[in-house]
């Protein structure tokens, strides 16, 4: 018996309009599908309405929760329409599903398993930010969220200012959004004046703000980007 495919449904990053950000092709294929792994099924049942999805969510669509509380028994369950030949949709709750999400764990099983994964043409803010900072593409890593403790967190600096120094590496990073401008205060605190800061802020929005400078330039600006949605670039 033939299996269904796993599609990874990008979502949305912004409230911009959704031709702008999701192509006609996605929303077709979503179309389709009645069986979706989200983080929640509130958001996902929205965002789905939003792209013009018409199945009835009562009836007709089948729902699956993966977020930090999924016990990891239940997560093989997930994956029973499409070892019945169904076709699944994997949702991220913002941007591409499995980059600073937890759908790997998905996508990893369904390799064991045969399933065919397919991945999905949308917006990404990692790699949007990237584009727009003017430091290094072809050499880069995402570490995701620095650690919590000052200490800590001026270490794992001091080290990412390393790696950008002998390895012409670029360093992306996020804060929870309430966090940010606590963070971007303690970069400039902590880094070399010659370092340079990418913030990219509410990407793909109306008021999306995007700059490189290096860290003694924004000592001197003045910058609000408390909960906001916010990647962090450092590069030399």
């Amino acid at each position: 018996m033939n299996k269904g495919k796993i599609y990874l449904i990008p979502n949305m990053i912004s409230d911009s309009d959704i031709d702008t950000a999701i192509p006609r092709d996605v929303i077709s294929v979503v179309q389709g599908i009645h069986h979706f792994i989200v983080e929640d099924v509130r958001t996902a049942r929205r965002y789905l309405r939003k792209i013009g999805y018409l199945q009835n969510f009562d009836t007709e669509v089948e729902f699956f929760i993966l977020n930090k509380h999924t016990d990891l028994m239940e997560i093989i369950g997930f994956l029973a329409p499409a070892l019945a030949s169904k076709d699944m949709g994997l949702i991220s709750e913002s941007g591409v599903p499995c980059v600073a999400d937890p759908g790997n764990l998905i996508v990893e099983l369904a390799h064991q398993y045969d399933i065919q994964v397919v991945p999905l043409v949308g917006p990404s803010s990692i790699i949007l930010s990237l584009m727009a900072s003017g430091f290094n593409g072809q050499n880069f890593a995402f570490v995701g969220y620095l650690p919590i403790d000052d200490k800590e967190k001026s270490r794992k600096l001091k080290d990412l200012e390393n790696k950008i120094l002998h390895e012409d590496q670029t360093q992306i990073f996020i804060e929870t959004p309430y966090r940010n401008q606590k963070l971007f205060q303690f970069i400039t605190k902590v880094c070399s004046e010659k370092t340079m800061l990418c913030v990219a802020c509410n990407i793909n929005a109306s008021d999306e703000f995007i700059k490189s400078k290096s860290i003694e330039n924004w000592k001197k600006s003045k910058l609000d980007i408390n909960k906001k949605n916010t990647i962090f670039l450092l590069y030399k």
